[in-house]
């Protein structure tokens, strides 16, 4: 299921169904489809056993409801062309399809920030990610294929067929392993 600023969710109040995250020890209430969390729960031990460091998920499945009460909240803060190179449109983002979450590592070193791309944490997930079926799905240097600014805390889960496949083929993003074509502003 691709879902960027050109392809959005159908039908666009989308729920799948979910389960909590059981890598959420700091938060309650995050939740997303149950092959995530299994997928999630194998990172995190891999991750730890490899580096001594865990994984803690702070954002999950969002709701139609609540992505438009942050993206309103980012237009009204930054106005709408900044907006949309940081926060997906309602209809428009991963965290509708329970398929995606940020996360840190349990260190809680650089939350929400691109510093976290050079973080022990931030190096194995992009390293090993795909070993568990997800990718970063907003890589450093091709905002100008998947829209967004790099986030390197959010990861998108395709499945252990498919990011094997993205890393064999060395596609980059999800977009150019689908040959959708670049997603780089709202139609």
């Amino acid at each position: 299921m691709l879902v960027n600023k050109r392809t959005p969710l159908s039908p666009a109040d989308y729920q799948p169904e979910l389960v909590a995250v059981s890598t959420s020890a700091d938060r309650d209430g995050e939740a997303v489809r149950p092959e995530v969390d299994a997928a999630l729960t194998e990172l995190s031990a891999a991750m730890r056993a490899d580096i001594g460091e865990g994984t803690h998920v702070f954002s999950s499945y969002r709701s139609y409801a609540r992505q438009t009460e942050l993206y309103n909240s980012y237009v009204a803060q930054y106005g709408q062309a900044e907006a949309d190179t940081t926060s997906a449109r309602p209809g428009h983002s991963e965290h509708q399809t329970g398929l995606s979450v940020d996360l840190m590592g349990t260190s809680g070193q650089c939350r929400l920030d691109t510093c976290f791309g050079d973080t022990a944490a931030g190096r194995w997930v992009a390293e090993h990610g795909w070993e568990h079926g997800f990718i970063v799905r907003y890589p450093d240097g091709l905002e100008g294929v998947t829209g967004y600014e790099y986030e390197p805390w959010h990861l998108r889960f395709v499945g252990v067929e498919v990011s094997t496949a993205m890393h064999q083929q060395g596609a980059r993003t999800y977009e150019e392993f689908l040959g959708a074509g670049s997603a780089p502003d709202y139609r």
